[in-house]
């Protein structure tokens, strides 16, 4: 039987280098589609279908999507006068169960999950951006997890670099040029899975950084493992990465891991 493991997915931050302060960044579109969505589709097509919402700016929006969800996405009769809508097309998200946390405007990620963990039931959990995509094997990272036998497990991706580099024979001589290589380095693919008693290294203020203090703290004492994810992953930090990923969804999404 398939262990139940919860998502946190941080959706509380402002987005303010994608240029649109109208609605909130996981409800930027690829495809149509809320990035947010796609992260959801990622873990629900590997049986992971119950979420919890931290939300921060905007979050309203982000709870009006999901409530008009039904009627927004699928074909429906309408009878005037009982106003019960008759849907016709199936729900692709039918299944999930959605907690939706107010965690602050200004909270910070590491007190984002603090507070949507109050709605955690489970030994562990998993938590995520809202804005990252990936072809990613769930069941390999938390088996991986399972193994390393550490409070938090987080996902190590290679990400590419944003310029073009040089190439030369160390001369004085240009051989070549690679158009914004593949880094070698590992960074924060934003993929985690968290023990409940890794917590306590999340108590504070909400200007609590997961990345700085509990990472640090988690590895000083030898409780953070790494897993590594050579498949495809990307980050929609700004309105072009945007665009990239609208593109790749037009050609051949390689994070779309579902079927239609």
């Amino acid at each position: 039987m398939m262990e139940s493991v919860p998502v946190i997915i941080l959706c509380g931050g402002k987005g303010t280098r994608m240029g649109d302060r109208t609605i909130p960044k996981p409800l930027v579109e690829i495809g149509g589609r809320p990035v947010l969505w796609h992260v959801m589709k990622i873990y629900a097509a590997q049986g992971f279908t119950e979420f919890i919402l931290a939300l921060g700016y905007k979050g309203s929006l982000i709870k009006r999507y999901f409530l008009e969800y039904d009627w927004q996405s699928r074909d429906f009769t309408l009878a005037l006068g009982n106003g019960r809508p008759q849907f016709h097309a199936p729900n692709d998200a039918a299944g999930w169960r959605i907690t939706f946390a107010d965690t602050g405007l200004e909270t910070q990620t590491g007190a984002r999950i603090r507070k949507a963990a109050r709605y955690v039931r489970t030994a562990r959990f998993f938590a995520t951006y809202a804005d990252g995509v990936s072809d990613i094997d769930l069941h390999a990272l938390l088996a991986f997890h399972r193994r390393e036998g550490r409070l938090a497990t987080m996902t190590g991706a290679q990400s590419f670099s944003r310029f073009g580099v040089v190439e030369t024979d160390g001369a004085g001589h240009v051989t070549g040029f690679r158009e914004k290589p593949r880094l070698e380095t590992l960074i924060n693919g934003g993929f985690f899975v968290f023990e409940r008693a890794a917590l306590r290294y999340l108590e504070g203020g909400d200007d609590l950084v997961l990345e700085r203090e509990p990472f640090s703290r988690l590895a000083a004492d030898g409780q953070l493992a790494i897993y590594r994810h050579t498949g495809f992953w990307r980050a929609m930090d700004t309105f072009k990465e945007a665009q990239e990923l609208n593109t790749l969804w037009e050609q051949d999404a390689p994070w779309k891991v579902w079927r239609d």
